[in-house]
């Protein structure tokens, strides 16, 4: 059974008001299709299926994941802020299980 690591999640720690920048975000998470046979065996389905970030409390992304999501899925997007904000993320799997990381981003 895969358990939920730390995300990895770059983002800038100031910006302009009004400017676009670049968020990076990794999990490190197997998932695991059900398909995939070892030693004779099927290992379990194990996936993550949702990944969601807000700004403020509200839905800025809210992207489902499913059987074709890569193992140690990474995100690129973009946001743009008019002012400073704390901003959560949160990546659920199937069986409810959560990781969240949180930052905040000052706009100058």
């Amino acid at each position: 059974m895969t358990t939920l690591n730390a995300p990895r999640v770059r983002i800038p720690r100031q910006v302009r008001a009004g400017e676009v920048f670049e968020v990076r975000t990794l999990i490190e998470h197997a998932m695991e299709t059900g398909l995939r046979q070892e030693a004779g065996r099927t290992i379990p389905r194990d996936i993550l299926t949702r990944m969601a970030v807000r700004v403020n409390g509200e839905v800025a992304l809210d992207a489902a994941l499913h059987n074709g999501t890569a193992a140690n899925p990474f995100h690129v997007f973009f946001l743009k802020l008019d002012r400073s904000s704390d901003i959560e993320f949160i990546w659920t799997d199937e069986r409810g299980r959560e990781a969240r990381h949180s930052a905040r981003v000052i706009v100058a």
